[in-house]
Parts: structure tokens; sequence; C-alpha cells
């Protein structure tokens, strides 16, 4: 079993191409052309430019629409990237790699998404500047096999210009990649009494992508916040930690109708997530 990924350095200039990378226990062959390459080596297009020549400007990278890509245990997670870059001779194509590791080598690479398309689709906005589209789809389990690989991704890009151009860079940014959370609340007994304890308890739990279920996250802060039935804003009561298991309890005094939930502000592995409020009839 293979995971695509990224990454080799040309004439000066770090590029993209495609690196088959190991998945759990298995052997790879690694094929690693450049990114001349990937364009297309029977044409003047393939040609990287010297370092003193006009090379494309990416002006702008937005992921996922700007969120992390939080994936799931047993869904396949489809998100878009579009590359914005300007030339003189305008932008004809362009190419993204989302590469997790220590650097964009065989030694360092142990994780990678590579785009569905060979080919982005470019809309100009002008005779010199195009905004390029690709999608990616990632698995967990398989592109994402073992939960290290949650957290910081860098991001390689790689814009070709109408002249042949090339600008490539291995570090041109970076995006999350994470384990998708959930989490629970249910707050008792109800209908309750004026000034009477609710106990409120819930759960924070997170994909595993190795198991492929999802298991508790433990010693996370975690806020218990409420809103009055005539409010549409919640206050945090109070912060508590989740137990061993992912498990949260606590206690407060009955006061008015209203809804509590529990708050995760998330991690860099781990997005932030509410739980749906539960709604207390206070007599």
């Amino acid at each position: 079993m293979r995971i695509r990924a990224t990454v080799a350095a040309v004439s000066g200039a770090l590029a993209l191409s495609a690196l088959a990378v190991p998945a759990a226990h298995a052997d790879a062959d690694l094929d690693v052309p450049s990114a001349a390459e990937h364009f297309g080596t029977s044409s003047a297009k393939s040609t990287l430019r010297a370092a003193a020549d006009e090379l494309p400007v990416v002006t702008k990278v937005t992921i996922n629409s700007g969120k992390a890509v939080a994936v799931g245990t047993t869904s396949a997670k489809n998100f878009t990237v579009s590359v914005t870059a300007r030339h003189s001779t305008g932008i004809e194509d362009a190419y993204v790699v989302l590469w997790h590791g220590t650097a964009p080598t065989e030694e360092g690479l142990d994780g990678g998404l590579l785009p569905n398309e060979e080919v982005a689709s470019c809309k100009a906005s002008s005779a010199t500047t195009s905004t390029c589209k690709l999608t990616f789809t990632a698995y967990p389990g398989y592109d994402l096999y073992k939960n290290a690989l949650a957290g910081t991704w860098k991001v390689s890009v790689a814009a070709l210009a109408g002249d042949g151009s090339v600008y490539g860079n291995d570090y041109h940014t970076t995006h999350k990649v994470q384990r998708y959370s959930k989490l629970t609340v249910n707050a008792s007994p109800e209908p309750v009494k004026k000034g009477k304890t609710i106990t409120v308890t819930g759960k924070l739990s997170r994909a595993n992508w190795e198991t492929g279920k999802y298991a508790g996250y433990t010693g996370q802060p975690v806020k218990l916040q409420f809103r009055k039935k005539s409010s549409s804003t919640y206050t945090t009561v109070k912060t508590i930690k989740t137990n061993s298991k992912g498990e949260l309890k606590t206690t407060v005094k009955a006061s008015v109708d209203g809804y509590y939930r529990y708050s995760f502000a998330g991690t860099t592995t781990t997005p932030a997530v509410n739980a749906a409020g539960d709604f207390i009839d206070v007599k």
C-alpha cells in the first residue's frame, strides 16, 4: 500500500513532483521526477528559467476555504486548493502538494497529499493573473495512516507561466491536517427545582486513524457554558479537564431556564468543537 506525496529540488529552485511514501508497514518505490518533468519535458514550457529571469509570483494560496482539514475515521475528506499567481505572460498551470515530515526527501517524508488532477483548472482575471484550482481527497487509514500525522503540514506550491518559467517552493506555506473531534453534553435532572444541583456530563473524543474508531481525548481543558432561554449568547461558567477516558463531569446550581453545553477550544492536532446545547427546565 502506498501514499502519494511530493517534491524535488531543480536548478536551484524547489519545485513539485510525485513521491511515494510508505503506509503502515509497507515498503515503497520512490519516484522523484522534477517539476520541469511534471509540466512536460517535451515542451519548451518545461524549462526552468535562470534565477535572474522573471518568475511567476504566487500571491495567494487558499486551502479548504482557509479552514483546517479535519478528517474522521471512515469517510474520505474532499477539499479544494486555489492558487492565485501572476506573470507578464500569464499563468497556465499550478501544482500543490501537502506534505508531512522533516524534509521533502525520501528520508524526511512520512506523509503527503497529492491533487486529484494532473492539470489545474485555471481562470484568468486579467492578462497576467489567474487563479488555479485543484481538488484533494484525504483517506483516513491510508493517506492518514498514523495519528502522528495530525498537526501542521508544509505546503509545496508551483506555478507555470506562459513563457515556460516556473516558480516552485516546497515551503511556501503551512496548513493544519487534524483528527476530527466530537463533544457531547447531558444536563440532569430535568426538570429541576430552582437552587437544586444539576450534574452536567459529557465526553470529548477524536478520530483515531490507526484503529478507525473514536477515542476519548484525555487531559484537555473544556469550558462549561450556559445561555438563558431568552438569550442567544453563551457565557462560560467554569473550565474542567477531561479524565483518562475523555469524560467530563461537574455540577452547578439551577437558576433559570436555559441551555448548557461544553466547548473545546481545539489544539494543533484536533479542531475546536461545541456540543449542542442541552435544555434545562427550572421550576
